[in-house]
Parts: C-alpha cells; sequence; structure tokens
C-alpha cells in the first residue's frame, strides 16, 4: 500500500506547501522545495516508533502530524506535518516497518 499526502498549511488544511510525502511498504520518501529540490529517503525497517500528536488547529481541519522515531543517521527523528488520514498512515507505519524488520530478519533485541 502506497500514501502519497502534501504538507498542508495549518490555515484551512490546504496543501499549499511544496513538500511531499510518499509512505510505501519498504520506505519513506520526503521531496521538498520549488527551486532546489531535496529527495529524503528512510528505509522502513529502521522505524522503531511513530507518535501522532494534533494541535487545535489540525484538529479542526482534521489533520495530522506524526514523529518517527529511527535508527537511521541522518534523521533520527522523521517528522511528518500536517498531513490528513494521520490516524490511518501511523497504523501502517507501525505495521509495516515490523514486517520490514521481519523480512530482513533486523528484529529488536528488547524482545528477546
Amino acid at each position: 500500500m502506497i500514501y502519497t499526502e502534501k504538507k498542508r498549511t495549518k490555515l484551512f488544511g490546504l496543501p499549499l506547501t511544496f513538500t511531499s510525502y510518499t509512505i510505501a511498504d519498504e520506505k519513506i520518501t520526503i521531496t521538498s522545495g520549488f527551486l532546489n529540490i531535496t529527495v529524503d529517503d528512510a528505509y522502513m525497517y529502521k522505524v522503531q516508533d511513530v507518535k501522532l500528536t494534533k494541535s487545535f488547529w489540525e484538529r479542526i481541519y482534521g489533520l495530522g502530524s506524526l514523529t518517527c522515531y529511527t535508527g537511521d543517521t541522518t534523521h533520527p527523528e522523521l517528522k511528518i506535518l500536517h498531513i490528513k488520514n494521520a490516524s490511518e498512515i501511523k497504523e501502517f507505519l507501525l505495521t509495516a516497518s515490523e514486517e520490514a524488520r521481519r523480512k530482513r530478519r533486523a528484529l529488536h533485541t528488547m524482545e528477546i
């Protein structure tokens, strides 16, 4: 399953920014910028935990922000800001990251 969301403004929840998030089974891709474009990837098996926050304005417009805590060196905290369907995407991230760790046999040692 693939989710593609655009970062939205807090004002009216409109997608007027130049940041898009693509969340697939194997990786998370963040593309940002207008003239200078930056593409950032994080593999799904590195996602350790996901936190969902909804501010007052985000709740009014049906948005949410996710913080993914990863084992990635470039982004230990990967922020996915002001997106729709944040609760559904959070659940997808948690299940997809567990499945990706099982596939790569990279399970946590805390479970042993």
